[in-house]
């Protein structure tokens, strides 16, 4: 992995940043697009973007959002409230309050349905005894 060292900061590609969040690049201009990331990804001189380690930090997070089904409204809302500063994390917190409700809810519906798969595993595998 190349990286490019500035005082205090290590900046990858695009390429290597999609590498190293598993995301396509095409998915990462994306998200800046969509106002999703807390700033403008930075820009070599040659224009083209440069990742930091808090840019990567920062897409791990909408990345787990949005894999646990937080909308993309929700996403950018939230980002945006992050840029705004201080001032406004009663609003930040109950955002990810409700959406943490609405996970807990798909947990336990997963949970259920592996409970269901796990009885019928279990029946197979006591058939599966009986018979050897």
């Amino acid at each position: 992995m190349t990286t490019v060292q500035t005082p205090g900061t290590t900046s990858l590609s695009i390429a290597e940043a999609a590498e190293h969040t598993g995301l396509t690049a095409h998915t990462l201009r994306y998200y800046e697009r969509d106002g999703l990331l807390l700033e403008s990804v930075e820009r070599s001189t040659s224009g083209h973007r440069r990742y930091t380690e808090r840019d990567l930090t920062w897409i791990q997070l909408i990345t787990r959002l949005r894999s646990t089904g937080m909308p993309i409204r929700d996403v950018r809302r939230y980002a945006a409230l992050v840029r705004a500063g201080d001032g406004n994390e009663a609003e930040r917190l109950a955002l990810l309050k409700a959406h943490r409700e609405r996970v807990e809810v798909q947990l336990a519906e997963v949970t259920g349905h592996l409970r269901a798969i796990d009885v019928k595993i279990g029946i197979y595998e006591g058939k599966l005894e009986n018979i050897g």
